[in-house]
């Protein structure tokens, strides 16, 4: 499992903390929804992604040709805690409050 170096090294790239306070937010979240959310390109994306995937804190399920990404209902109370805490410290925050309304309207436009 984790530990608590290894999250914070995880966090500490804005790119990844932003995808995981979206992951803690929503269920799951497309590739192409973080692409867009975040104005990054698909390999970048999916770099960090992949990233998060291999550390075990992240789970990904392929459906046609999306990748769709939730965080690992398995981990360890501690860092579930840690997320929300961060969550409820950043969400009203610049750029953490704007890629929620991103996410929520481009959600409303269409899906994956």
């Amino acid at each position: 499992m984790i530990t608590p170096k290894e999250l914070f090294a995880l966090l500490s790239d804005e790119t990844r903390l932003r995808c995981m306070l979206l992951l803690n937010k929503k269920e799951e979240i497309c590739v192409c929804e973080f692409c867009e959310v975040l104005k990054s390109t698909q390999p970048k994306i999916s770099r960090h992604l992949a990233y998060l995937r291999k550390s075990g804190v992240v789970l990904d399920q392929r459906r046609e040709q999306w990748v769709y990404y939730r965080l690992n209902h398995s981990l360890a109370i501690w860092i579930k805690q840690i997320l929300s805490k961060i969550l409820n410290v950043l969400k009203n925050e610049e750029p953490y409050k704007s890629d929620f309304e991103k996410l929520n309207r481009l959600r409303k436009k269409h899906n994956c």
